[in-house]
This record gives C-alpha cells, sequence and structure tokens, in this order.
C-alpha cells in the first residue's frame, strides 16, 4: 500500500502524497523528538523533512525504501536544527509538598532525569544512532545505510554514545565531574 502510495506521489498526484505525509508525520516527529529533545525544533526538524520529502522525492529510486529515505531526511533535518541551537539555562522551581514519595519513584524519577541530561550531552549525530537502535530497533547495518555512512562508523558512533552516556550517569550528581568526551 504505501509502496503505491510512493509510486503515485513519484507521478505528481499531491493526493497521495498527503496520505503520505499524513502517515509518516507522528513517526517522524517522534524520532525528530527523541533526537532534539525539544517539542518546537522537533516540529521544525519534522516540517523540513516533510519539505525535503516533497522537493526530493523524484530523486527515491527504490519506493520500498521509502521509510528508510524519510528517516534519513528526519536525522539530517534534526542535525541542521540542532547546529542553530542556543544553550538555553533551565530555571526550574522547586515545589514542596507535604506527602511523601516512595523511594522507588523518587530514585525512578531521578534515573530518568539523570538518563535525560546525559542523553543531552551527546551530539546530534549520537542521539541519532542511539535512538535508531535502541528506540526503533534498527540493526547497525540499517542504520548505516539511512544515515549514509559506513557500517564501522555506525558502530563506532553507537559505542561511543552508549560509554558517554554510561560516564554521564556515574559521574551525575558529583560536583566537577564531567563525562568522557570524544567524536566517532
Amino acid at each position: 500500500m504505501q509502496a503505491e502510495l510512493v509510486e503515485r506521489a513519484l507521478r505528481g498526484d499531491q493526493d497521495a502524497f498527503a496520505s503520505l505525509a499524513a502517515q509518516s508525520i507522528d513517526r517522524c516527529y517522534a524520532l525528530a523528538y527523541r533526537i532534539l529533545r525539544d517539542p518546537h525544533r522537533a516540529q521544525d526538524a519534522t516540517q523540513q523533512a516533510l519539505i525535503g520529502v516533497w522537493r526530493d522525492l523524484p530523486t527515491l529510486r527504490d519506493p520500498e525504501r521509502f521509510d528508510a529515505w524519510l528517516h534519513r531526511l528526519v536525522v539530517h533535518a534534526c542535525y541542521a536544527e540542532a547546529r542553530g541551537e542556543r544553550r538555553r539555562i533551565a530555571r526550574i522551581r522547586v515545589l514542596w509538598t507535604d506527602a511523601t514519595t516512595s523511594a522507588d519513584v523518587e530514585r525512578s524519577v531521578e534515573t530518568r532525569d539523570a538518563l535525560e541530561h546525559a542523553f543531552r550531552l551527546l551530539s546530534p549525530e549520537r542521539r541519532a544512532i542511539v535512538v535508531l537502535h535502541h528506540h526503533l530497533g534498527y540493526p547497525l547495518t540499517e542504520i548505516a545505510a539511512t544515515l549514509g555512512i559506513p557500517v564501522g562508523t555506525a558502530r563506532s558512533r553507537l559505542h561511543y554514545a552508549v560509554r558517554q552516556l554510561r560516564a554521564a550517569m556515574e559521574t551525575d550528581g558529583r560536583p566537577g565531574a564531567k563525562p568522557e568526551e570524544r567524536t566517532a
């Protein structure tokens, strides 16, 4: 069904393209959000990717590979969006409550926040690899094909991203401790 829509869109059928976009937009946004960690930037990256789909659709050689091609456009739109990213200072207001929370809930929230903080320390390239591999379940060969990089580069980026995440999780909360910064 999707391949048929892609072929119709390749022939200029705007309704087919609208159907493709409608089917894909949630997945595109989810991928962009997981890489960028910002809903507004994820919306912008999704929009740019869909514009790229419309513009570059005639260059798609294999309609069966539409999803991988689309994911590649989303990832590259995220890279472009991240290059324009400005550092923001988080302003957090602590709300005190009388209710006591269980230690498990507290630990779970702390772990989630530490992981979120560690994930934000990754470069967009490493975030993309982690999201494609661990969230979408892509094997390294598919990630390499999607991103247009060698399999060894994908493997290396994933290795260093996981290593950086672990280091950040281990050092989180210790003053002056910095996770390893190494590029792949």
